[in-house]
């Protein structure tokens, strides 16, 4: 959940401290974001900069597979290839270079139908997952409901015009729901790895015949 948002997690904290540039214009159809300058969140070399820097984090923090290293930093990757079919032409292919973007934006229906489509996709698969695992699927749709929720707000909400207040906004309700989605699945792993009372009676059974 943080690996797919790490380019607007550091956007956020980027646009609080005014290295970044957004402006508010209601006029825009879809989203009401004007991104004039975002070079270093979101220019196609500084998000595969940001994808190879937390494939290696994941590397060094948590020792994965080499494959599954791979994976973290597609899924970084991953944003700025959604933004691309979303965004006005305002990721730049290299630093101050030309700006690309197909501008689903501006036809707000069939881009919130490709919002939703993509997370009922990824729901569908993710409950697939616990099903196979032996575990719970109510957590799943729980949370894809309140990631649904989200979107809608987001999208009928005004933004605030105050970068400082719109961008710590962003870096909590990012980190938030990345927090929700981890003690979900930690929750689940940590139970479906306490022994039930016929691995508990296998063990007692398994130590009494070596005795």
């Amino acid at each position: 959940m943080i690996g797919c948002q790490v380019l607007d997690v550091a956007w956020s904290s980027l646009i609080a401290t005014g290295v970044e540039k957004v402006r508010i214009d209601p006029s825009l159809p879809g989203s009401s974001l004007d991104l004039y300058q975002m070079p270093w969140t979101h220019s196609l070399p500084a998000a595969l900069a940001w994808s190879v820097a937390a494939a290696l984090a994941a590397r060094f923090a948590m020792k994965p597979p080499v494959r599954a290293t791979m994976f973290v930093g597609l899924v970084v990757f991953s944003h700025w290839t959604a933004d691309f079919a979303v965004h006005r032409p305002d990721l730049a292919l290299w630093f101050g270079g030309a700006k690309v973007g197909l501008d689903l934006w501006s036809y707000p229906v069939p881009e919130e139908a490709l919002e939703m489509g993509l997370l009922a996709v990824t729901g569908v698969f993710w409950t697939a997952w616990r099903i196979r695992d032996g575990r719970d699927a109510w957590p799943a749709a729980l949370f894809l409901s309140l990631q649904v929720a989200l979107q809608i707000y987001v999208t009928v909400s005004p933004q605030d015009n105050d970068p400082v207040k719109l961008g710590l906004t962003g870096v909590v309700a990012y980190l938030t729901v990345g927090l929700i989605a981890w003690l979900v699945e930690r929750g689940e792993a940590t139970r479906a790895a306490r022994p039930g009372p016929i691995d508990a009676a296998d063990r007692l059974q398994g130590r009494e015949l070596r005795a």
